[in-house]
């Protein structure tokens, strides 16, 4: 008997825990196919979304509407983004709503490269057209939107946009982007026209005594004039008109440091011209090593005694060390992506570093890679351009998180600037001479691979840098090249070669400066504030 119920009981538990077994695996299995059918499936690549034009990253919002651009009757509208009035007048100074402007705050031949500046210059080696011919699609100008949104995946997706480049735009280092509006409040830079303003120019090269040879068009006997007018106007707001004495009192104790390129070498001059429109004695401003600005140096530091500020130049075509090193029984050239230029130190305990890179990577050699690139004391048979050019931007990332103090220091980079060569390149005919208006549009799918690059390795700084992004503003401006004005009569001319990626001065690079002021500008209401 006391074995029958003992074998009751037993049998008894045995059901509830079988019953218990069975219920949480019914349970687990509904959970398991619950969570998997409200859980999107993951994709193996990383996607980058951005705009090309103001980004969301970080909106400025310190402008209020106390500034105007008053257009003269009888204006005359070209296309959809030239506007030329009989005369044009505006405000000095006010500021609107402004997210043109972003900040990246932390988140997630085989011939010699020339070591010298002037030798770059007089075969037009820098070869400034990696961006020529990119072009940005327009969005539809009634709708208050972004007109870009590109998406574009960490390297799946630039791989595909290649793909889809005929050999030409390859050529170029183009890569398709898909555009998609987003709705946004605020100001958007890229979208809006070139204006004719006979208050224009800020500076003559009569009244600027630093305009390089390369970039005095006037000077150089250009004819027309107009080319040097033309006010960028945003669509939905005034773009703030540079006031000298207001740049001044902002770099006022300070070093304002450009590096890069040739480049950035005509936005420098640009600076330099502007902010003598605020100077009292010309005499008062002076080289410190008493240099004379000529394509032979490529270092400068220009004192403002009654400022007691520094704006200066350091140039450097790759930001990384260009070196030599032996492969075999030869000594060649080599880029070092994985080392920063040895001008670095110059750089540091600036207050403001504007930086720039893209143009020296459409080289030849660059753009082959076989046996250039070197990381350590390895000289890579062969690596492709695109991936060397993230390499050498992540490279200066690490060295701007590591020896700039955000508290002390804003860094800038600026985007590419497009080349206008028609009918070849820089060294097979290309020219741009006969071009004396902007373009009335620049519609395309198409942007420089570069700054897909640069905006991905900016995102995943801890040092917040902003982006001047000055190229789909820019890419009108045909008209705005050297072209055969390059140098004085029996030099530039005489040439075969036209300079269609340089600017004139006075002219766009007056643009990107306006941009960088209005930016500082924004930050000072806000640190005020």
């Amino acid at each position: 008997m006391e074995r029958q119920r003992s074998f009751s009981v037993k049998s008894a538990k045995l059901l509830v825990f079988s019953l218990t077994i069975s219920s949480s695996l019914a349970f687990f299995a509904f959970l398991s196919v619950w969570a998997f059918r409200i859980t999107p499936p993951t994709h193996p690549e990383t996607h980058l979304h951005f705009n090309i034009n103001p980004s969301t990253v970080q909106k400025l919002t310190g402008f209020s509407g106390n500034s105007s651009a008053v257009s003269a009757k009888g204006s005359i509208l070209i296309g959809a983004h030239l506007e030329k009035p009989d005369s044009a007048s505006r405000n000095a100074a006010g500021f609107l709503k402004f997210s043109a402007l972003r900040e990246i705050q932390k988140d997630g031949s085989d011939s010699e490269v020339p070591d010298d500046e002037d030798t770059a210059f007089k075969a037009l080696s820098e070869n400034d057209d990696d961006s020529g011919g990119q072009k940005i699609e327009a969005a539809n100008s009634n709708k208050s939107t972004h007109p870009w949104q590109v998406v574009v995946a960490k390297s799946e997706g630039i791989e595909e946009g290649r793909e889809k480049a005929t050999p030409s735009q390859q050529e170029e280092g183009l890569v398709s982007v898909e555009s998609e509006a987003e709705s946004s409040g605020g100001c958007e830079l890229a979208r809006g026209k070139w204006v004719y303003d006979e208050s224009y120019p800020l500076y003559t090269n009569g009244s600027c005594p630093f305009i390089d040879e390369g970039f005095d068009c006037e000077g150089n006997g250009r004819p027309d004039k107009d080319y040097a007018k033309w006010r960028w106007q945003p669509q939905d707001c005034d773009f703030p008109r540079f006031n000298a004495t207001n740049m001044l009192e902002l770099i006022r104790g300070k070093r304002l440091v450009f590096v890069g390129d040739s480049m950035n070498r005509n936005q420098w001059e640009s600076m330099l011209c502007l902010l003598m429109g605020g100077v009292r004695d010309p005499k008062r401003v002076y080289e410190a090593r008493g240099r004379k600005i000529t394509k032979e140096k490529g270092n400068y530091s220009f004192r403002f005694v009654d400022y007691k500020c520094t704006v200066e130049f350091y140039v450097t075509h790759f930001l990384v060390h260009e070196s030599k090193a032996r492969l075999g029984k030869k000594r060649i050239q080599t880029l070092r992506i994985d080392t920063m230029d040895r001008g670095s130190s110059r750089w540091r305990g600036a207050d403001i570093l504007v930086f720039n890179t893209a143009h020296w990577w459409s080289h030849y050699k660059t753009k082959a890679g076989i046996n250039y690139y070197q990381e350590g004391r390895q000289v890579l048979p062969q690596l492709d351009v695109s991936t060397a050019f993230r390499k050498a931007l992540m490279t200066w990332a690490s060295w701007v998180d590591r020896h700039i103090n955000p508290a002390k220091t804003q860094v800038f980079f600026r985007s590419s600037a497009p080349s206008h060569f028609r009918g070849g390149q820089w060294n097979s005919g290309g020219h741009c001479r006969e071009a004396t208006r902007p373009l009335n549009t620049s519609s395309s799918n198409w942007y420089s691979e570069k700054n897909v690059i640069v905006e991905d390795v900016m995102r995943h700084m801890k040092t917040p840098v902003t982006l001047l992004n000055i190229t789909g503003l820019s890419m009108y401006r045909i008209d705005g090249h050297p072209s055969i004005y390059g140098g004085r009569t029996g030099k530039g001319r005489s040439s075969n070669i036209q300079d269609c990626s340089h600017w004139c001065l006075p002219g766009v690079p007056d643009t990107w400066n306006e941009l960088l002021y209005m930016h500082l500008q924004t930050k000072l209401r806000h640190t005020v504030q």
